[in-house]
């Protein structure tokens, strides 16, 4: 059965996986980002504090807010704590997948091969992330995985550049995720806001092409 938040990032279609030094910038990254046109997030857990600012994000009914590289069941709670809405693992995590179906959360399992999305399958994962993508093959590899599993939500992500995203979705990808390609640090902290938004309408433009 598709998770209900399925159909929403579908047509989102790019979900930016945020992950920064420290929260300030991760915070100003978002705001950027949503001032582009942005309106879903992937905070990671390599964000210091980073649940607190996933708290701060999920007040805005705007933005859908998940969490990301979430290691295990305590850090689950806490991110489902402060309100977000679904559970990323690079890897499958069996762990996170209790705390996210008692909070109605979607999850994401993290694999690479058939052999481990099976396994996320197994594991109870609504979303398979296929990681690292732009390493194995990038859109063939996705399209690879779709003739054998026709019926899973796939997100790649992992070197998804921008201008990738409309091959990754015609291969089959449910929708990407895209992290230092578009969120990319050095621009943050030198307060180049036209940079990062640059990139962001340019990945939202070749959408709507």
């Amino acid at each position: 059965m598709t998770h209900p938040l399925v159909p929403r990032l579908r047509a989102l279609r790019v979900v930016p996986v945020v992950r920064a030094s420290s929260a300030a910038r991760a915070a100003t990254a978002v705001a950027w980002l949503q001032e582009a046109g942005l309106r879903v997030f992937e905070i990671t857990m390599t964000v210091p504090e980073a649940p607190a600012l996933i708290r701060a994000l999920a007040a805005d009914p705007e933005l859908l807010v998940g969490a990301g590289t979430v290691p295990d069941a305590r850090t689950a709670e806490a991110c489902l704590d402060a309100g977000a809405k679904f559970l990323v693992a690079p890897w499958v995590e069996p762990s996170i997948v209790a705390p996210a179906r008692e909070a109605g959360a979607c999850v994401m399992l993290g694999a690479l091969t058939p052999t481990e999305v099976r396994a996320a399958l197994a594991a109870g994962a609504d979303v398979v992330k296929i990681f690292p993508a732009g390493s194995v093959g990038g859109p063939a590899h996705i399209r690879s995985l779709r003739a054998v599993f026709p019926d899973v939500v796939f997100c790649p992500t992992g070197g998804v550049d921008a201008e990738a995203v409309q091959d990754y979705l015609e291969a089959g990808a449910a929708f990407v995720g895209i992290g230092g390609r578009l969120v990319d640090e050095r621009l943050v902290a030198a307060g180049d806001r036209a940079a990062v938004q640059a990139v962001a309408r340019a990945a939202l433009g070749i959408l709507q092409a």
